[in-house]
């Protein structure tokens, strides 16, 4: 729930500073000169580009949490069982152990979501959040039908 919340205030946040560029890029482009015009026109860009990064992170969010929840009630969501340090932190060789196994499991099913959602929980616990991040998007895709490159 917390995360929720720190989540709705980022994206207000986020809404709120675009709304002020988009006046700073319109007053600049009503100014009318040389300078001003073009200015404004590209200060106009940002806001476009916050709301579609915007859009993407809430996509995709809202989409992996729907396979986690279609995965939990299967009773398939991957088990906790990673050693930790004494300060909370995942044993790193104990992640690289089940992201082996998770990923044989995902060459042995390439075809099937549920082995690319477990692989993107163990490339997260390893630390690699970019490669976390292209397993749970196949994995998305996969759910849906589409058919990816793994970037794995």
């Amino acid at each position: 729930m917390r995360a929720k919340v720190g989540y709705v205030a980022l994206c207000a946040a986020l809404l709120v500073y675009a709304g002020l560029l988009g006046h700073r890029g319109v007053v600049l482009i009503l100014e009318g000169t040389w300078v001003t015009v073009p200015l404004g026109a590209a200060v106009l860009v940002l806001p476009l580009l916050g709301g579609w990064f915007l859009w993407r992170s809430a996509r995709f969010v809202r989409d992996a949490n729907r396979l986690a929840r279609e995965l939990d009630a299967e009773g398939g969501l991957p088990v906790d069982e990673l050693a930790r340090t004494p300060s909370g932190r995942v044993d790193r060789a104990s992640a690289d152990a089940v992201f082996e196994r998770r990923r044989a499991e995902a060459e042995a099913s390439p075809g099937d979501w549920r082995c690319w959602f477990r692989l993107a929980v163990a490339y997260h616990d390893a630390r690699d959040t970019p490669r976390a991040r292209k397993a749970m998007q196949h994995a998305i895709a996969l759910r849906a039908g589409r058919s990816t490159r793994a970037g794995t």
